[in-house]
């Protein structure tokens, strides 16, 4: 954690700050970075096993910009990844902690379904960096060269899009495979000759 990283509270944790969150369009979580004490993250992950029952947390909510976000956990898939920072501080040794959808780790390849964390860089194109990923998740044997026009094919189709509402600086992508829709159209393609089995020279 560098100086310059903007940390945020959650309300229902106020010994715990985050650095990253991303959630889907339904405030779902999906990755979260977050700082504090070893017991006030011990406690924090215990909460969120508890659920509603017994001062447990089925929601929480980060403050950021003047605003309480709401974040849905679901515990059964998230896993998590503890390290710990700055031993000796003033508070006591630092923990920090990452908890993610286990689908970032790992795509679903039964459902064809993954997510990709990126870090945020002005004017940087995520095609080159996600384009490892949908090859990973897809049954369909693509070739290297088919990057940009297959790409294109499931931005177009919503098959890969960002997730809104990222805080801090991270941001997150979908990858939602409809093979049923997507094969036909690749079909199509290789019939008109724009899907080829060899590169074609860029003139």
């Amino acid at each position: 954690m560098s100086c310059s990283t903007q940390l945020f509270q959650i309300e229902e944790c106020p010994d715990l700050y985050v650095d990253a969150c991303v959630c889907d369009e339904q405030r779902n979580l999906v990755f979260l970075s977050a700082w504090g004490r070893d017991t006030a993250l011990q406690e924090f992950l215990a909460r969120l096993t508890l659920g509603s029952a017994e001062n447990g947390l089925d929601q929480f909510h980060i403050v950021a910009g003047g605003r309480s976000l709401p974040v849905f956990p679901n515990a059964d898939l998230l896993e998590k990844r503890t390290t710990r920072q700055f031993r000796g501080t003033l508070f006591g040794s630092l923990l920090h902690c990452w908890l993610f959808d286990r689908r970032c780790a790992q795509p679903d390849l039964a459902s064809h379904f993954a997510y990709a964390l990126l870090q945020r860089e002005l004017g940087a194109d995520p095609v080159q960096r996600l384009w490892p990923l949908v090859m990973e998740t897809c049954p369909l044997p693509f070739l290297q060269h088919w990057r940009e026009p297959v790409m294109e094919v499931l931005t177009e189709h919503k098959m890969l899009a960002p997730l809104p509402g990222a805080v801090g600086d991270v941001s997150a992508w979908r990858l939602a495979l409809q093979l049923d829709v997507l094969e036909p159209i690749l079909g199509d393609l290789i019939r008109r000759g724009l899907l080829t089995t060899e590169a074609r020279a860029i003139a």
